[in-house]
């Protein structure tokens, strides 16, 4: 059989992600019923980190055991990664003892050797291109307070970093719109807004952006790797905050999202944050539930709602 990877979200069709959907929502559902549910049994995940991480270790490893396996957790500096052993042979190896891999590191194309080496399901925790289990949470939160995301608005606001790049793939495939607002010299690559087509339009000044939006969303201005950056940054995006007038002018039953750490006073306001719009709680936890779902799906294939 082909192994199947999740390395981008367009690495799945519209109809594999809606069905992840409707899991994530029957997971979910059972978890807050406390009713036990434990189709992965024996079944081993390796995580790798190259970054650092708290949503991400959490929830894969909590969702692990909560479908009844075992996570590891594996840092580079304790293991031969830290001393210069290829990637090709640490997939070899560790794919040979484990039933899953999710990665979290930093170029997409380690990610890709990596995969491109594995007897099993690689997906990606994070790279500095991609993050696609992020906008897989989001959208399932988007789905569970809006319904379907199709035809609607998302609003960008801030960097084209790992996590824009991911809802240009989303656009695409699931068929709703794009608005992002960039600073000069942040802008989307030219080769990624031209793949987006009719779903991205860009905007220079983040208000007209957000305007008639169903979702805004945001991340903070310096990304891991960029910490040498966050003066000049703070200047750049000086403008880019997403407030409460900002906020006003999205349609009024409008959401607002972080994939977190957040930075209050920066990037959002503590009064849009904390305030009637956000879901950012809501949107932290389905990381867990969408993920588990992810998991199942590339372990044991479809599963028939009981």
């Amino acid at each position: 059989m082909t192994v199947r990877h999740f390395l981008q979200f367009s690495d799945f069709s519209r109809e594999e992600i809606e069905y992840l959907f409707v899991r994530a929502h029957w997971i979910k559902q059972r978890f807050k019923r406390y009713e036990p549910y434990r189709p992965l049994t024996d079944r081993t995940l390796a995580m790798v980190f190259e970054k650092h991480s708290t949503r991400t270790r959490v929830s894969f490893e909590a969702g692990m055991m909560q479908l009844g396996g075992n996570a590891i957790n594996l840092a580079t500096r304790d293991t031969q990664l830290g001393r210069g052993e290829p990637i090709e042979d640490v997939a070899r190896v560790i794919t040979r003892m484990v039933d899953i891999v999710m990665i979290r590191t930093f170029e997409q194309s380690i990610i890709d050797r990596f995969a491109e080496n594995s007897r099993v399901p690689v997906i990606n925790g994070l790279t500095d291109e991609y993050h696609p289990c992020q906008i897989l949470g989001d959208i399932f939160t988007y789905v569970e307070h809006r319904g379907s995301i199709g035809g609607r608005t998302v609003a960008w606001v801030g960097d084209s970093n790992n996590v824009c790049n991911t809802w240009l793939q989303a656009a695409e495939l699931l068929d709703f719109r794009l608005h992002v607002a960039s600073p000069e010299g942040y802008e989307i690559e030219a080769a990624r807004a031209q793949c987006a087509g009719v779903h991205l339009q860009r905007f220079t000044d983040p208000n007209d952006a957000v305007r008639g939006a169903d979702l805004v969303t945001t991340d903070v201005w310096t990304s891991m790797g960029f910490e040498s950056e966050t003066e000049e940054r703070k200047h750049d995006f000086a403008d880019f905050q997403v407030d409460a007038e900002m906020m006003a002018l999205a349609r009024p039953d409008a959401l607002f999202m972080h994939c977190l750490p957040a930075h209050r006073g920066e990037e959002v306001t503590s009064e849009v944050i904390d305030g009637p719009h956000s879901v950012v709680w809501d949107e932290a936890e389905n990381r867990l539930h969408a993920q588990k779902a992810l998991l199942e799906y590339l372990l044991i294939g479809r599963v028939n709602p009981a």
